[in-house]
């Protein structure tokens, strides 16, 4: 693929056309696309508000809530405070892919830049870099995310986006160190380098589009983890906080009636599998398109 093997993906026509005839990658492409855009314009679609509370009309005298099928304007049935399912899963998938969304930004863009300059200056910089990411990889995300909660009683979103974008970026790091140190010594970068050509344009102009490829495959299967990663955060209550609603808080309100009311668990559980394999197809899909074997 010549000297733009990691260019960016649709600048490669063969890349595109390996791409197409994976059907993995493009069952994934399907699941993404379906995903963020019900992430998009679901909170438009719900029916009701994802806080509005109906205790007389959606729960029955025991307390538990109705199930689909027993209310037309409630298809999905009601949690146990007697909200509507459906306009909870629909803002709930929302919050939880701009959260997995931002905080992958976060972690690309901190990712590529350390990655880029480690690789291309080496020396102390080089050192210094990966120190840091070793000290990084030896921090335990739970005590980390423990402290924090310690000190920030109710996190707001942003919170979270700094907090998995600043602790996600060590492998990108590398893999894009060892791509930019291979590339720093091609012949039209030496070149470049002998024609007078600022460091900065070189970086921009000959090493971040080879570096691209590996960043955007990364990139895919971050957010993948990232949507874990929140689902189990809020799971354990230091997510995204009620009233809000996220797929992983909708699990831990729901594990307590997982016998009377197993669908309170199923459904956002179900959501976050489909989103989660649906990335991490179309990461494999890419990661064989943009670097074939061949």
């Amino acid at each position: 693929m010549g000297s733009r093997i990691g260019a960016f993906f649709f600048s490669d026509p063969r890349a595109l056309r390996r791409f197409r005839k994976n059907r993995g990658a493009t069952a994934g492409l399907a699941l993404v696309v379906l995903v963020t855009l019900t992430a998009v314009v679901g909170p438009l679609l719900a029916p009701h508000s994802p806080e509005e509370q109906n205790l007389e009309e959606l729960l029955h005298d025991n307390g538990l809530p109705i199930a689909p099928g027993e209310n037309p304007a409630h298809p999905l049935g009601a949690d146990t405070l007697g909200r509507d399912e459906l306009s909870r899963l629909l803002h709930g998938g929302a919050v939880s892919m701009q959260v997995a969304l931002f905080a992958t930004a976060l972690a690309v863009f901190i990712g590529l830049s350390i990655g880029i300059i480690s690789g291309y200056f080496g020396g102390a910089v080089d050192m210094f870099a990966m120190r840091g990411v070793d000290i990084l990889l030896s921090l335990p995300f739970l005590l980390i995310v423990i402290a924090i909660q310690r000190v920030v009683d109710r996190p707001e979103l942003w919170t979270l986006f700094l907090l998995l974008g600043l602790l996600s970026w060590t492998t990108l790091a590398r893999v894009t160190r060892a791509k930019t140190m291979q590339v720093r010594e091609l012949e039209y970068v030496q070149a470049a380098r002998a024609l007078g050509m600022s460091r900065r344009r070189i970086l921009l102009r000959h090493v971040l589009p080879n570096v691209m490829g590996p960043a955007i495959v990364i990139g895919t299967t971050l957010v993948a983890q990232m949507i874990i990663v929140e689902s189990a955060m809020s799971f354990l209550g230091f997510g995204v906080q009620p009233p809000n609603a996220s797929w992983g808080s909708m699990l831990r309100e729901g594990q307590q009636y997982l016998s009377h009311a197993p669908r309170l668990v199923l459904y956002p559980g179900l959501l976050i599998m489909a989103t989660v394999f649906g990335f991490n197809l179309l990461g494999e899909g890419l990661r064989d398109a943009l670097d074939p074997k061949d």
